[in-house]
């Protein structure tokens, strides 16, 4: 689980309102979203669970900001060795997933995979449902999971 440290630096430095699109309670979705697909695709949790809480962790907006996740990226790093204990696999596993999480890929190792499947799961809080096309691994794209995590962006922000 995600250190209360952590947790509490990414709160206190996210300058967007904690209830805005990008916040708080779509970090705990993509969570959620990214434990129930690591389960399927084997996917290190430990990873899917530190991309859910730190990919959109330097956002200047809640529209369009290109960069915000290789700011996120560099954060990682910044926090390695110190609020993190990751491994160069691990490192360079975070900080690419966080940093092209907008850029539309699909292909990439699995555990990457499964950390934008989780993220992209969520759009239904902007009114938008997942293409399977859109989504890289098979256990996103099942119509089921694709149906749940629809339901539950679209009750909350």
């Amino acid at each position: 689980m995600i250190s209360d440290t952590l947790l509490d630096l990414v709160r206190r430095t996210f300058i967007l309102p904690l209830d805005s699109i990008h916040g708080e309670a779509h970090w705990q979705r993509v969570y959620d979203n990214g434990r129930r697909l690591a389960e399927q695709t084997g996917a290190d949790a430990r990873i899917v669970e530190l991309f859910a809480y730190l990919h959109d962790s330097r956002r200047l907006n809640d529209g369009w900001d290109r960069d915000h996740g290789r700011r996120a990226a560099e954060l990682v790093r910044s926090l390695n060795g110190n609020l993190l204990a990751l491994s160069e696999d691990e490192l360079d596993s975070l900080t690419y997933a966080c940093a092209y999480h907008t850029d539309g890929l699909v292909e990439a190792a699995v555990t990457v995979q499964t950390c934008w499947d989780a993220d992209r799961l969520d759009l239904g809080r902007i009114g938008v449902r997942p293409e399977p096309r859109r989504l890289c691994t098979s256990a996103a794209q099942d119509p089921a999971v694709i149906e749940w995590a629809w339901s539950r962006s679209r009750l909350t922000r």
